[in-house]
């Protein structure tokens, strides 16, 4: 433990008994520990030793801190990111499934009304057999029933029924059945003589051949 020691070289103002100042020595307390506590006391030329590496440390800190608060978002922003694009994914594929499913049930329900609508003119091909033997027998060329007749045409022509076969057409055998045969020397190829029932289709499909007798070339 070091004494207190004057320092002759500082010089201070005391003031006397009598009011008046005089010269004295200055005496300073350089000691390291404090005699009554016994604790390490700071000198007042180190005070200001650590602040630089204090002040180094924490722009350091913060530098670091600062660093890496802007990793955490970089990789936030990729999570989100790729999050996104899966969504993204996932909405295109949704989407062209739907788009998929909406073309599979138009086409369905397209069929499912044609097959309804060819059965309904199925079971009216009786009438229309009796009415087409009328009319060549000239038992439809007026009157109220020939009428009739004409409508009843009209509105299944709406739904795409045509009746086809007549005599002096060339025979096809994709569109005719054939349930007689003859030669004839007037032909030149497989014709048509005779239409024992006519045809029907709707469009381009055949819902009952033509069933007629057919000449062949002698």
């Amino acid at each position: 433990m070091t004494d207190q020691v004057p320092d002759p070289t500082r010089q201070v103002d005391v003031e006397g008994a009598d009011g008046e100042t005089q010269q004295g020595p200055v005496v300073r307390d350089r000691r390291r520990l404090d005699p009554e506590t016994g604790q390490v006391r700071q000198h007042p030329d180190d005070a200001g030793a650590g602040a630089p590496d204090a002040a180094a440390g924490g722009t350091a800190g913060d530098g670091t801190q600062a660093e890496q608060a802007g990793q955490g978002a970089q990789a936030e922003q990729g999570a989100q990111a790729e999050l996104v694009e899966e969504l993204r994914g996932d909405l295109q594929r949704l989407q062209a499934e739907y788009v998929n499913y909406r073309r599979r049930v138009d086409r369905d329900r397209d069929v499912a009304r044609d097959a309804g609508v060819a059965d309904v003119l199925e079971a009216l091909f009786p009438v229309l057999d009796d009415l087409y033997f009328a009319r060549e027998h000239g038992e439809l060329t007026d009157g109220p029933f020939a009428a009739i007749a004409d409508k009843l045409h009209a509105v299944l022509a709406r739904f795409g029924l045509e009746q086809y076969g007549s005599v002096g057409e060339p025979f096809d055998p994709a569109v005719h059945e054939a349930l007689m045969h003859s030669h004839s020397a007037e032909v030149t190829e497989t014709t048509v003589v005779q239409v024992l029932q006519p045809g029907y289709r709707q469009g381009a499909r055949v819902l009952r051949p033509a069933r007629v007798g057919v000449a062949d070339p002698e």
